[in-house]
């Protein structure tokens, strides 16, 4: 009971001197101690006071329960609260040595701008800070960092203290390098960021997601064609882009904004049914036919066969940019194809009642569609074609139809035969040259009973054109 009561005595009067000999700490003072918990976005140090001090737990930089910390004293009073970052107007050349050694950040405020760079006052010592230290990339205008207060890294320091070389784009780096390395972890196929963009090439933009850079393609930027970026982005812009892919170890980053504009081809069979009409324009030209874009994000092709009677590849109605009306044929949304024509296309099949509306001895005037090895091919109307012969051609002895006959001119025909089975119509421009003829004729000799006579020149007419009355 007695030496219990005599080790109380003991602890009191030993807590009682450590009492009478503590040193309230002072704004500036350096504090040593053991962190002992953390709480929320503070964490307490015990430093041999009669209570912790506080520092926030944002500086610990990965200590931990248990750990050994210092730092500068900020704050006293009820609370005291401790920083690792130095105090302005406090510090001391030892302070300032420990930070350096402990590779902490100090604040200074560039006081002068020297050659090659920056006079730096940190904490009322004096500091060099070189240009290219001052921050990351190019520098365009010096003169906007006199006068600012930033955080620095010391980087060199001499024994005396009379050296002192500081560097803020060395904590930039690193802060840049966290925030990467935070940013990669989001960075997947189909995630969706926001970015700012940084820098435009012909090609497209590349755009910072947060320490790293992903690459905006130009055919990515919009649903509709796009030839110059500075069309829909600029630098600085702020953008929502969509993650499409991640190759060689997330160094390479593909992105994209189409996403953010209705896609056109959703209900395009709706709205270009085959058969109605589209107005356009010619966005570019290849071997084999023209893309039109027909609104933005929907292009379509038209093959060289599509192109209107007599027009060839090359003529100035069909130049890149120029506006066309035409018809669709056909419409794939699966395939993202869509097949145009600037002739007039069917809406029905016109072989379905050839036979009625062509019947055979009809004569109609048609329009040179080809001309080809087996003759001269006719288009009757959109979707029904024929065939006049080489033989039912009204064509001198050596002379060519392909130099006599071109596309797009209009050409008197008389049908032979139709076949609506085998979709062929068999056609002679000579049994309509004959067919107008005795029209001619029988007009001539109406009027001939009416008069007197027959005249010279009818008798040979009619002697001309007897071989041909019963064709």
């Amino acid at each position: 009971m007695s030496q219990s009561r005599d080790h109380a005595d003991a602890s009191f009067a030993e807590a009682l001197e450590a009492s009478l000999n503590f040193k309230t700490p002072e704004q500036g003072d350096l504090l040593r101690g053991e962190i002992v918990s953390i709480a929320g976005e503070d964490a307490y140090v015990s430093y041999g006071g009669p209570s912790e001090a506080v520092i926030a737990a944002a500086e610990l930089e990965g200590l931990d329960v248990g750990d050994q910390i210092e730092g500068t004293v900020v704050k006293t009073g009820q609370e005291v609260r401790i920083s690792r970052k130095m105090l302005k107007g406090k510090a001391s050349l030892e302070q300032l040595r420990s930070m350096f050694e402990n590779r902490l950040p100090v604040e200074g405020k560039v006081s002068a701008r020297n050659k090659g760079g920056f006079e730096v006052s940190v904490s009322g010592l004096r500091a060099f800070c070189p240009l290219s230290q001052i921050a990351l990339g190019k520098i365009e205008n010096p003169d906007s960092f006199v006068g600012q207060t930033y955080e620095f890294r010391v980087t060199e320091m001499s024994d005396d203290g009379r050296r002192i070389v500081v560097s803020r784009a060395a904590l930039m780096k690193e802060a840049a390098a966290q925030r990467a390395e935070e940013t990669r972890v989001r960075i997947v196929p189909g995630a969706e960021l926001t970015g700012r963009v940084k820098t435009l090439t012909p090609f497209g933009a590349f755009v910072d997601l947060g320490g790293v850079d992903g690459l905006l393609h130009v055919s990515e930027m919009s649903r509709r064609r796009v030839t110059d970026p500075k069309e829909v982005v600029a630098i600085g812009q702020e953008v929502r882009v969509k993650v499409i892919k991640v190759d060689n170890d997330g160094k390479r980053i593909s992105l994209s904004m189409k996403d953010q504009e209705p896609d056109p081809w959703s209900d395009v069979a709706e709205r270009y049914p085959a058969g109605s009409q589209f107005n356009g324009r010619i966005v570019r030209s290849t071997d084999f036919g023209y893309f039109v874009e027909v609104e933005p994000g929907l292009d379509g092709l038209v093959h060289l066969s599509q192109l209107p009677l007599g027009v060839k590849p090359g003529d100035d109605s069909v130049q890149i940019g120029t506006n066309v009306t035409g018809w669709v044929r056909e419409v794939d949304p699966s395939k993202k194809r869509l097949s145009l024509s600037l002739r007039e296309v069917a809406t029905r099949d016109p072989w379905e009642t050839a036979s009625q509306k062509y019947p055979i001895g009809k004569v109609v005037e048609g329009t040179v569609d080809h001309v080809a090895a087996p003759g001269v091919f006719i288009q009757l109307e959109a979707g029904l074609t024929g065939l006049v012969p080489a033989s039912e051609l009204s064509l001198a002895p050596g002379q060519d139809a392909a130099s006599t006959y071109h596309a797009g001119d209009k050409l008197m025909v008389r049908v032979m035969s139709v076949d609506p089975q085998r979709k062929r119509i068999s056609l002679s421009h000579e049994a309509a040259k004959a067919a107008a003829e005795r029209d001619e004729y029988m007009k001539f000799m109406e009027e001939r009973e009416s008069g007197e006579g027959k005249s010279a020149m009818a008798l040979a007419l009619e002697r001309a054109l007897g071989g041909r009355k019963n064709q």
